[in-house]
């Protein structure tokens, strides 16, 4: 397994990288987005780093940036528009290192929103994880009501943002596939529950790779 930091050419300059390789050619790639970059959220995250290294083990070759304006990374936030294009520039980035392997685009709590507002629509996305979905921050939900990508959604039981209890009554609306796991006595952050988060990420059956 190799790990190396790099620069993703972004829409408003450089953004700062982390790919993350497994020991043998890859069977897929992902990227994996952050959470609010005004609110501490930045891609060295333990959520982050702890589902980014459950993907490696599986064979997948996992990309981590700093969104616009947050380490390295160039640029001002933009209130969720312009992070849309950071996450675009990074498909980019995979499409052309890994080409014809699928994409996976995962998010953790402002960024699962970025890569569902993305990666629903976005034909190089075969399957989506969103972690902390924030359902208790939009005012719309409207924009994942209609995908039929694989979708996995990880939420704590507790979560300040949407509970397990909100979250159910969402996804239970959308069509198949999608999985959610709602992860018992957990915070937003899955405070002291990684390992649950590591597992629930692990067993979903789509990391198969037979993704079309």
């Amino acid at each position: 397994m190799f790990t190396k930091a790099l620069d993703i050419d972004g829409p408003v300059g450089r953004l700062e990288a982390v790919l993350m390789t497994p020991a043998t050619p890859p069977r897929a790639a992902a990227v994996l987005c952050h959470a609010h970059p005004l609110h501490g959220g930045m891609m060295h995250f333990k959520v982050l780093f702890r589902v980014a290294k459950v993907l490696q083990q599986r064979g997948c070759a996992v990309l981590r940036f700093n969104f616009r304006g947050v380490g390295r990374s160039q640029g001002t936030h933009d209130e969720g528009r312009g992070e849309q294009d950071d996450v675009r520039a990074a498909l980019e980035m995979l499409e052309r290192e890994f080409p014809g392997l699928p994409i996976v685009a995962g998010g953790f709590s402002f960024g699962a929103v970025m890569v569902l507002r993305v990666g629903i629509e976005d034909p190089r996305v075969t399957a989506l994880i969103a972690l902390g979905f924030p359902i208790g921050r939009l005012k719309s939900t409207a924009f994942a009501a209609s995908s039929t990508k694989p979708r996995l959604f990880v939420q704590g039981e507790l979560d300040e943002f949407g509970d397990g209890g909100a979250m159910e009554q969402f996804v239970a609306t959308l069509p198949e596939p999608r999985t959610l796991v709602v992860i018992p006595e957990s915070d937003h952050f899955f405070t002291d529950k990684t390992d649950e988060l590591a597992v629930a990420v692990s067993e979903w059956p789509a990391l198969t790779y037979d993704l079309t």
